[in-house]
C-alpha cells in the first residue's frame, strides 16, 4: 500500500497529477498487467486529456483567483483523482483498499501542503511557490512510477 499513500500525497498537492501520472504510465504499457487501473485509463486520449487537465491545474495554480486546495471541490477532486491512482498502482485484489488508502491520504496532505504554501507565498510570493511545488509534485509523482517495483516491495 505504500505507492497508494505516496501517489495520495501527490494528489494532495495536485490534484490531477496522479491521474495524468497513471493514464500515462498505462498508456505506455509501465503499469503491470494485474493492476487495478480502470482500462480507460490506458486509451492515448484519455492519457492526454489527464496530461491537459494537469498541466491547465498548474497553470491555474499561479493565479490570484486561485481557489485554495483545501475548498471542498479541490478535496473532492483530490480524493477522486488521487483514488483511482491508487487503484492502478496496486494489485487487482487490493484495488479497493488501495482506493481508500490513496484518496484519503491525498485529503489529508493536502491540509499541511497548503499550510507550508501559505507560509512560503508570505516570502516568495504565488508564481515562484507554485513552480517549486509543482516541480516536486512532477517529480515525486514520475519516481513512484519509475520505482513501483521497488515500492511495492518495500
Amino acid at each position: 500500500m505504500l505507492a497508494p499513500i505516496l501517489m495520495g500525497l501527490v494528489g494532495g498537492q495536485r490534484a490531477m497529477t496522479p491521474l495524468a501520472t497513471v493514464s500515462i504510465a498505462a498508456a505506455r504499457g509501465e503499469l503491470p498487467a494485474d493492476n487495478g487501473a480502470l482500462k480507460i485509463l490506458a486509451r492515448p486520449t484519455v492519457a492526454a486529456a489527464t496530461l491537459a487537465l494537469a498541466i491547465a491545474e498548474m497553470a491555474g495554480d499561479k493565479q490570484k483567483t486561485a481557489p485554495d486546495r483545501i475548498v471542498a471541490i479541490g478535496l473532492t477532486a483530490r480524493f477522486i483523482t488521487s483514488a483511482i491512482a491508487g487503484m492502478a498502482l496496486a494489485p487487482r485484489r487490493q484495488r479497493w483498499a488501495a482506493a481508500a488508502v490513496g484518496g484519503v491520504t491525498a485529503v489529508i496532505a493536502s491540509y499541511p501542503g497548503w499550510r507550508l504554501r501559505m507560509a512560503a507565498m508570505d516570502h516568495q510570493g504565488q508564481t515562484p511557490t507554485g513552480f517549486v511545488e509543482d516541480v516536486a509534485v512532477i517529480a515525486a509523482a514520475a519516481t513512484i512510477i519509475r520505482r513501483r517495483d521497488q515500492i511495492v516491495d518495500a
